[in-house]
């Protein structure tokens, strides 16, 4: 699949075909966290690859979704045939920002969620590339997930990846109000140019 297509058919997908996802589709998208930048190569992102459906059905309590459905939509993280929970340790950038060749001052930017938005498309394309859907859902979301996967202290979770075959859906509020201009989006030289 050429990358521009890849682009154009990536959508946050939140219905999903009960069937599950094949063992080694779900191995490389995940591994695809692993392939994004690493601010001072301190490898701080890791994934928790949860299929157990007893699991996913805790984690879709945790995220509160008989209200989702109370609401009128279907089942997102239940249905999920698969959820990767991506993390990240802000503890190994600052290890790795202490060492003399680095400056610590670069951690006035919280690396740590840099490296983890880049892994987070990482994946989302990578489901695409194996004609899978992806959505994701924010750790803001799901208190009490990491007791819940066991992720020690020190690891903050960013959020979960939903995997699975797609089902159609209806365009979200958000997607039917359209894309803002690029004009004003990209900016050439300065700001207004």
């Amino acid at each position: 699949m050429e990358f521009r297509d890849l682009m154009r058919k990536r959508r946050m997908v939140r219905r999903f075909r009960r069937e599950q996802v094949p063992p080694d589709a779900l191995q490389r998208i995940a591994a695809a966290a692993h392939r994004g930048p690493s601010a001072g190569f301190a490898q701080g992102v890791s994934v928790v690859v949860v299929t157990d459906p007893t699991r996913r059905a805790r984690i879709a309590d945790l995220a509160g979704e008989a209200a989702w459905r109370a609401r009128g939509r279907d089942p997102w993280l239940s249905a999920a045939p698969a959820h990767l929970v991506l993390c990240v340790e802000p503890g190994v950038y600052r290890a790795r920002y202490a060492e003399a060749d680095k400056d610590p001052a670069a951690l006035a930017i919280p690396w740590w969620w840099v490296d983890g938005g880049a892994a987070l498309m990482l994946m989302l394309q990578a489901a695409v590339d194996e004609g899978l859907g992806a959505g994701f859902l924010g750790a803001h979301a799901l208190e009490g997930i990491a007791p819940l996967l066991g992720v020690p202290d020190g690891v903050e979770v960013l959020g979960v990846v939903t995997v699975g075959h797609p089902l159609p859906e209806e365009p979200t509020a958000s997607v039917r109000r359209g894309r803002r201009p690029r004009s004003e989006t990209t900016h050439h030289e300065t700001w207004g140019g």
